[in-house]
C-alpha cells in the first residue's frame, strides 16, 4: 500500500506544483521556498542550527497549530538550553505565523516547509537537518514521513493530538497504510481521553492524555497593547467580533446583522476577521455590495482617531489576540457552515463571552465544556447570532459573568505543555 501511495505521489506532483502556483496569484507564499517542499535545502538553514547541537524537529502544518506549539517550542528551548529546532509547515500563512511568534529565538529556530511525503524528500530533510525527534503537531499523520523516521530511528512523537469521528472514519478508508502509520508513531500526548480511545483503535501503542497545550498560550504584551489601540479608536461602542470566519459564513452573517439592526445598539461595531487572507479582498466586496460604511484594519493608523463606519474588516496577520482583546462578544467562526468549529480557547482565555454555531465537530469536547461552564452560548444560525448578541450587549450583567466563566475555564485546564514535556524527556 505504501508503495502504491508513493507512486501515486510521484504521479500527482505535476498537478500538486501547478496548484502550487496557481494558488500564488492570491497568495505570492505558495511560490516561495519551492525547493524545500520537494526535499532541496539551502546549507545555511542546517548550518543556522549548529551541527553541535542536537536539533528537535517540530511540525506545525498551518496558523492554528503553529500558535498551538507556542507553549512547546518555548518549553523545549528552555528545558534544552543546548538545542535547537527546525519549525516545518506546509501553509505560508502558518510559516509567517510561525516567523512573528518565534522571532524571539532567533538563531535558535529555523523555518521550512515540510517536503512533499515521498520516501526520497523526506530522507533528504532528514540527511539535511538530523533531528533527533520529530514532534508533530495534532492530527498530522504521513505514511512515508513515519517510515523513515523509523528507518533512521527517529522517534516520532503526536503531540497536543486530537481525531474526531470524523476524521477516524476517513482514515478507515485507507486501510492498512495509515494503520501501519500510526504503528510507527512511539508516543501520542491526547487531548481528551475521547481523542486517546479513537487514536488507540488505530494501533498506536503508547497513548497518554496531557490536555490541550492552546490552554497554555500567553497572550503576548503586544498584542494587548495593539488591542488596547484598537479598543482606544473603536471607543465605547459595543463590539461583536467575528473571528475565524470561513467561506460562505460572511455572507450569512451580513445579511443577519442587516436584518438584526433594530435589536442591535444603535453605535455596533461589527469586527469581521476571515481565517484565510486570499479572502480579505472578496469579503471586502461582500460588505461593499451590502451599502455598509466600513474599514479595513490594515488602513488604520491608530493614532488616536476614531474608527468610522459599521464594520470592521479584519485583514491583518497575526493580531487574533488583539482582536479578542478589543471585543466585547466573540463568535468563533467555521461554526455556522459545516466546518467544524475554530478553537474557542483563545477568547476565553481572554475571558470574553463566546457563540458557536452548530458545527463543532473539530474541537467537540472543549466546546461542550465551555458551554457547560457558561463561558459560551450556541446558536442555531446566523439570525440566532444577532439576537444572542443583542440580548448579551444589552446586558452587562450576563456579559461579565460568561466571560468570568470562559476564563476560568481556561485556567483550569492549563499545564499540558509541562506534562507533554515530561513524556517527551525520553525521547530526546
Amino acid at each position: 500500500m505504501r508503495i502504491l501511495y508513493s507512486l501515486l505521489w510521484w504521479l500527482a506532483l505535476p498537478l500538486v506544483l501547478t496548484r502550487l502556483w496557481l494558488r500564488g496569484r492570491q497568495e505570492p507564499g505558495y511560490r516561495q521556498h519551492w525547493g524545500e517542499r520537494l526535499g532541496f535545502y539551502p546549507r545555511a538553514s542546517a548550518a543556522a542550527l549548529g551541527r553541535a547541537a542536537p536539533v528537535l524537529w517540530v511540525h506545525a502544518v498551518s496558523v492554528g497549530e503553529t500558535r498551538a506549539a507556542e507553549p512547546l517550542v518555548d518549553a523545549l528551548l528552555a528545558e534544552y538550553p543546548q538545542s535547537r529546532i527546525v519549525l516545518t509547515h506546509m501553509t505560508p500563512t502558518g510559516r509567517a505565523t510561525g516567523k512573528a511568534i518565534f522571532a524571539k529565538h532567533g538563531e535558535r529556530l529555523v523555518q521550512s516547509y515540510l517536503p512533499y511525503d515521498t520516501g526520497s524528500m523526506v530522507s533528504r530533510f532528514i540527511r539535511h537537518f538530523q533531528p533527533q525527534v520529530c514532534i508533530l503537531m495534532e492530527t498530522e499523520v504521513w505514511p512515508n514521513l513515519i517510515a523513515v523516521c523509523n528507518a533512521r530511528k527517529v522517534p516520532v512523537v503526536l503531540a497536543n493530538a486530537r481525531l474526531s469521528e470524523r476524521s477516524l472514519r476517513k482514515a478507515s478508508r485507507f486501510g492498512t497504510l495509515l494503520l501501519n502509520a500510526a504503528r510507527g508513531i512511539s508516543l501520542v500526548a491526547a487531548q481528551t481521553e475521547a481523542d486517546a480511545q479513537r487514536i488507540r483503535s488505530l494501533g498506536v501503542q503508547r497513548v497518554e492524555i496531557t490536555g490541550s497545550i492552546k490552554f497554555d498560550v500567553v497572550v503576548p504584551e503586544a498584542a494587548l497593547a495593539i488591542g488596547a489601540a484598537l479598543r482606544s479608536a473603536i471607543g465605547a461602542r459595543p463590539v461583536l467580533l467575528c473571528a475565524s470566519t470561513r467561506e460562505g459564513e460572511e455572507e450569512l452573517i451580513l445579511a443577519a446583522f442587516e436584518s438584526a439592526r433594530a435589536a442591535l445598539p444603535a453605535e455596533i461595531l461589527l469586527l469581521i476577521v476571515p481565517r484565510h487572507p486570499q479572502r480579505f479582498d472578496e469579503v471586502e466586496k461582500m460588505i461593499a455590495a451590502r451599502g455598509l460604511n466600513f474599514q479595513r484594519r490594515s488602513q488604520l493608523t491608530l493614532d488616536g482617531s476614531a474608527l468610522q463606519g459599521e464594520v470592521l474588516l479584519g485583514d491583518s496577520m497575526g493580531e487574533m489576540f488583539g482582536y479578542y482583546s478589543a471585543c466585547d462578544i466573540a463568535f468563533v467562526g467555521g461554526s455556522l457552515v459545516p466546518m467544524g468549529s475554530h478553537s474557542p480557547i483563545e477568547p476565553a482565555a481572554l475571558g470574553k463571552p463566546i457563540l458557536i454555531g452548530p458545527s463543532s465537530f473539530n474541537f467537540e469536547l472543549v466546546i461542550e465544556d465551555v458551554l457547560a461552564a457558561g463561558g459560551a452560548h450556541r446558536v442555531a444560525d446566523a439570525a440566532d447570532l444577532m439576537a444572542t448578541a443583542a440580548r448579551l450587549l444589552n446586558d452587562s450583567s450576563a456579559r461579565e459573568t460568561m466571560g468570568l466563566n470562559a476564563q476560568s475555564f481556561a485556567n483550569q485546564h492549563r499545564g499540558a505543555t509541562r506534562r507533554t514535556l515530561t513524556l517527551l524527556n525520553d525521547r530526546i
